[in-house]
């Protein structure tokens, strides 16, 4: 694991960083110097800077946006507020739940000789049953010929480190479960977008996921069940503004049933004039003259359904884990409601899951050699994990509130090495790499990187090293997310449909990214994304370009440090924002 991580395991060295990729000395400092150069009024240009003595190097000043941003966080027009992404309100720690099985009681080998997938699953299933804990897979190999199922809550699947413990995946997805086609029609294979080898979904959601699959009732996968008829109303929601960490509820009686540490959706509903989904695009003469109607995919994303904890019930005024994420206006019906019971508190730590070496698949013909799958999971995580050889590394389907640390994808080249769709949200994925691919592309298919689509919103993606890839979107409109501190090797494409209608909707924000082959399509966004801010990229040029902007008009985008990403203080967003509230 040591040479496997060794760029994340630099990079916290020379930060300071401990473990799990916190600084260990630093966040307030730096708030308080940011601020204290706010204070003093700094003036001026999109970087200000002291005078440079000739010869001597120039010393960077906080920058004006994030000045700007210290004095309105939770209501800034270009920058989100994602300090609370990750599990568990984005804490330092993940927990530690008492050891209760080892894999090798339960007839797992670890030596490549068995199937030892039935081991693991008995193992982790008991686990489950017995209210929670870490089931332990010893140094080895071990042959999986299914996928691994963490179903339960506060369960945890614990190799000896990523370089000691490898599952071995020997089939796929389609062999295991079966096709799996598009609910939009087409010879799509959903594979290319869902489901993993190792698949963390509450059991009972996984059962009716994979029923409809086999029976080809292509389903919805995210937090309201197959059709999205499974909620029910706990209270309407009175007018609020984005960024309030209250809410006030409309029926007192269903106020007293919410209790602390419930986990709730706020669910908001489009009206027919789309203003739902121009607050989304952050409003204005633009968005009102985007022809919303004609995107068909995209309107069968709304309503926006939104998970949070609670974090305290008096009266009617409720307050949650996190700021809002938009404004809650009556004409949207807003509510608080039910939703299937998600899966809490589990993760999968220090191992390496390999496929076989397959050639990659077609364009949107995978076959389902997937990696690590977050679906329906809140504060969930995965730490020191590697896969290798896959169609697709990690997703977050209808995943909120998850952590991905020190996460690695390699081998033959991956379709989508991350992606997060389906309703994801409040999601952190830092300290991640993406390894040039060991073998050519196949005539074909096609590379991502680290995509976000499908109405998802605040999700971060902190201190990475991509070899390949891009800052890829869906379309789908995600919104107010955040990419910082990462060196990339821009060679991607963005996917996406054309009826799932824009590729960014308001407050897309990229934030110290180093380009190592000076490409700007979708790293440069400042004429592209309404109302976002790119701060502190590399000097690029246009080639090999696809992205176009959606909106006409003005689009109050925001470009600092232009070519100077070494100069952009503070280096990291969301590291900064953590000590914001």
């Amino acid at each position: 694991m040591e040479d496997m991580m060794g760029y994340g395991q630099e990079r916290r060295r020379e930060q300071g960083q401990s473990r799990e990729g916190r600084p260990t000395i630093g966040r307030r400092a730096l708030l308080g110097s940011a601020v204290a150069v706010a204070a003093a009024g700094v003036p001026g240009t999109a970087l200000a800077t002291t005078p440079v003595v000739p010869h001597e190097p120039r010393a960077p000043r906080t920058s004006a946006l994030w000045r700007e941003f210290a004095e309105s966080p939770y209501t800034h027009p270009q920058i989100p507020y994602v300090g609370k992404a990750g599990q568990r309100a984005g804490a330092d720690r993940f927990p530690r739940h008492r050891v209760v099985a080892d894999v090798r009681a339960y007839g797992a080998k670890g030596d490549g000789s068995v199937d030892d997938a039935p081991a693991i699953n008995r193992a982790l299933a008991a686990a489950g049953e017995r209210g929670g804990g870490t089931v332990t897979i010893p140094p080895g190999t071990y042959r999986i010929d299914d996928v691994i199922r963490i179903g339960h809550s506060d369960v945890v699947l614990r190799g000896a480190g990523s370089g000691r413990t490898t599952l071995h995946a020997t089939k796929n997805l389609t062999e295991l479960i079966g096709p799996y086609g598009s609910r939009y029609g087409g010879d799509k294979s959903s594979w290319s977008w869902a489901g993993g080898l190792i698949w963390l979904c509450p059991q009972e959601r996984w059962d009716s996921l994979i029923t409809a699959v086999k029976e080809r009732a292509w389903p919805f996968e995210g937090w309201t069940g197959n059709k999205r008829d499974e909620w029910r109303t706990l209270t309407g929601v009175g007018r609020a503004r984005r960024g309030d960490r209250s809410v006030t509820v409309q029926d007192a009686s269903a106020a007293s049933k919410l209790r602390r540490g419930q986990l709730v959706l706020l669910r908001l509903v489009d009206d027919a004039d789309h203003t739902l989904l121009e607050h989304m695009a952050g409003g204005g003469p633009g968005t009102e003259a985007y022809d919303w109607a004609a995107m068909t995919k995209l309107t069968s994303y709304v309503p926006y359904e939104w998970p949070v904890r609670v974090l305290s019930v008096r009266g009617r005024k409720v307050t949650l884990e996190r700021p809002l994420p938009l404004d809650v206006r009556p004409e949207w019906d807003p509510r608080l409601t039910t939703l299937v019971t998600p899966l809490t508190g589990s993760g999968v730590e220090g191992l390496t899951l390999e496929a076989v070496e397959t050639p990659q698949s077609p364009h949107l013909l995978d076959k389902g050699y997937n990696g690590v799958a977050f679906q329906c999971a809140y504060d969930c995580w995965a730490d020191d994990v590697v896969v290798r050889h896959v169609d697709n590394g990690f997703g977050l389907i209808a995943a909120s509130a998850c952590t991905l640390s020190r996460t690695r994808v390699a081998g033959r080249g991956a379709h989508h090495p991350y992606y997060c769709r389906e309703g994801s949200h409040d999601n952190l994925v830092e300290g991640f790499v993406i390894e040039r691919r060991t073998v050519p592309a196949p005539a074909g298919t096609q590379l991502h990187g680290i995509n976000v689509e499908g109405l998802s919103s605040y999700n971060v993606w902190s201190r990475g090293l991509m070899e390949m890839g891009t800052f890829d979107t869906h379309r789908g409109m995600p919104f107010a997310n955040v990419r910082t501190e990462i060196t990339v090797t821009n060679d991607g494409r963005h996917g996406g449909d054309a009826i799932a209608g824009p590729l960014y909707g308001a407050r897309f924000t990229h934030w110290n990214v180093t380009v190592t082959n000076g490409r700007a399509g979708l790293i440069k966004i400042d004429e592209i994304a309404p109302y976002s801010a790119t701060a502190g990229i590399s000097e690029v040029r246009e080639f090999d370009q696809i992205d176009v902007p959606d909106f006409t008009g003005e689009l109050h985008a925001r470009l600092e440090a232009y070519g100077r990403p070494e100069d952009i203080r503070p280096r990291n967003l969301y590291e900064a924002q953590r000590e914001v509230g």
